[in-house]
């Protein structure tokens, strides 16, 4: 066999003196990057298979492992850098697509790092958000563009007439993006449901369909209609709080997905309704959209299915005429539309995809929020921006922008123990969260994963108000679209003019 050019990611440090050949990294590490060698009761490392997920750094009971970024000794080169030269000797190697998980890792503009927000003074005092109420509640779904009442002055009350269409109600404007069960372990979505559940908001199954255990969720779960139609039946629409109709993701733009088969349990195979051990292969297109007519024609059949009794969304992924797409999606009865960016996450995509197709959220959003209202039909659809959101600034300078709420993925899983080593692909994750393997699902307790969603998600609230107190308002719907709160810092003309907001500095 050929010696391999390929470089090693990660090279585990060893302290020999601290090191008890206890074999906890040994029995940890699924990508067996430890190795016991009964003969000199020692272990050893293979640097070329840590993935640097750092699980057994974190449990070594001696703490005796460092695990670090490998040191490139090679010439230094801005073009032909490490990275770009591993991708060349590995496709050398194999003649395969370079796959990878989570979402973009490369240096473009982060703009929510570019963009202030704005305080009150004097004219208009600020609010204290433990004294005084703060209104974070959102509604998700098509508004009337106005409301018909009726007065009965003899009884002195005022009768709506008007009937509202259906709408998800959030306590907060945070919602769990989608991951679907195979992506994601069983452990990680019932984590995510039961979280949704006490926080008041709504997780997103993705397109793997409902397990028959998490039915009881329904009231807090979005129910996902991907290309591959896996585990789509009457049941499951009307199980859920609300419907997406997913035609793209931001971390793969234009392509389909593929779970491979040996993540398809006996489990997976009924929720999807595949047999068990093939490939989940979903299409790049929708085979019965090809037109904004086919998409009204999808939305309306989801709503006549589950009578008109829920709101019926659609995902899109951020691309260059992102806001054209959106408007024809609000008129072909959409009553929000989830825009996913650049840096959205995902089990695995072409590296290449993901890294190379799309745009960043920050500009999507904004440039959509400008068409909905030059075009009048602003009120007919919410906006869920989704991709990469960090914290809870990212979130507030989002709804400023024009989201009526967001999705969060990698910071969930984060919160729930991700390392973002970007192995989601192989089934290998240590941390029981990217895995079908029931050894390693059994590392992630559900409970203890809610809680620390829940605790995420209401300190993010937390600082919501915090913010918006500090900006005199209060309650978050006041702040949608409402640009003048925020200014650019270090930002050219042309990205100051598709946010749509003012240089820092520049007042009213």
């Amino acid at each position: 066999m050929p010696l391999s050019t390929i470089f090693p990611e990660f090279k585990i440090i060893r302290d020999k003196e601290k090191c008890i050949a206890c074999q906890v990294c040994v029995r940890q590490c699924a990508f067996e990057a430890h190795i016991y060698d009964p003969e000199k009761d020692e272990v050893y490392s293979d640097d070329s298979k840590c993935v640097g997920c750092h699980r057994c750094e974190a449990l070594c009971p001696t703490d005796a492992l460092n695990i670090i970024k490998y040191p490139f000794d090679i010439k230094d080169n801005k073009n032909w850098t490490p990275g770009i030269l591993n991708d060349i000797y590995r496709q050398a190697e194999s003649g395969a697509i370079i796959l990878t998980g989570m979402g973009c890792d490369k240096d473009y503009p982060i703009y929510w790092d570019r963009i202030l927000l704005n305080a009150s003074q004097v004219t208009n005092p600020s609010i204290d958000p433990l004294r005084e109420p703060m209104e974070l509640r959102t509604f998700i779904g098509r508004k009337p563009r106005y409301v018909e009442v009726e007065r009965s002055q003899e009884r002195d009350t005022v009768k709506v007439k008007t009937q509202l269409p259906p709408q998800l109600r959030l306590e907060t404007p945070i919602m769990f993006s989608a991951m679907s069960y195979g992506s994601i372990s069983f452990n990680a979505c019932q984590a995510l449901a039961r979280a949704a559940e006490e926080i008041g908001t709504y997780y997103n199954t993705g397109e793997g369909g409902l397990h028959p255990d998490l039915y009881k969720f329904g009231a807090n779960t979005i129910v996902q209609v991907a290309s591959g139609r896996f585990g789509v039946h009457p049941d499951y629409l009307n199980a859920g709080a609300a419907i997406e109709i997913k035609i793209g993701q931001g971390a793969k733009p234009g392509i389909g997905g593929h779970l491979p088969g040996e993540k398809v349990t006996e489990e997976i195979s009924r929720t999807r309704m595949i047999p068990t051990g093939t490939d989940a292969l979903s299409p790049a297109p929708h085979h019965d959209i090809y037109s904004i007519e086919d998409l009204r024609q999808l939305i309306y059949a989801l709503k006549e299915a589950t009578e008109y009794k829920k709101p019926v969304g659609v995902k899109i992924a951020a691309v260059h005429n992102v806001a054209a797409i959106a408007t024809g999606i609000a008129r072909a009865g959409a009553d929000f539309i989830t825009i996913d960016g650049l840096r959205g996450g995902t089990g695995a995509a072409p590296q290449v995809i993901r890294d190379n197709v799309g745009i960043p959220i920050e500009l999507a959003i904004a440039v959509v929020d400008s068409r909905l209202r030059e075009e009048g039909i602003r009120e007919e659809v919410s906006l869920i921006a989704a991709g990469g959101f960090r914290k809870s600034s990212d979130v507030i300078k989002a709804i400023a922008l024009g989201a009526d709420a967001v999705y969060i993925g990698t910071a969930a899983l984060a919160a729930m123990g991700c390392h973002v080593c970007q192995k989601c692909y192989t089934g290998k994750c240590n941390w029981g969260i990217a895995t079908q393997d029931p050894y390693l699902s059994k590392r992630l307790n559900p409970n203890i994963a809610a809680r620390r969603l829940v605790n995420l998600i209401n300190a993010w609230s937390k600082e919501l108000k915090e913010m918006l107190g500090g900006m005199g308002i209060n309650a978050i719907e006041s702040l949608r679209g409402n640009r003048e709160h925020l200014r650019g810092v270090g930002l050219e003309e042309w990205e100051l003019r598709l946010l749509g907001i003012k240089p820092a500095g520049e007042g009213w």
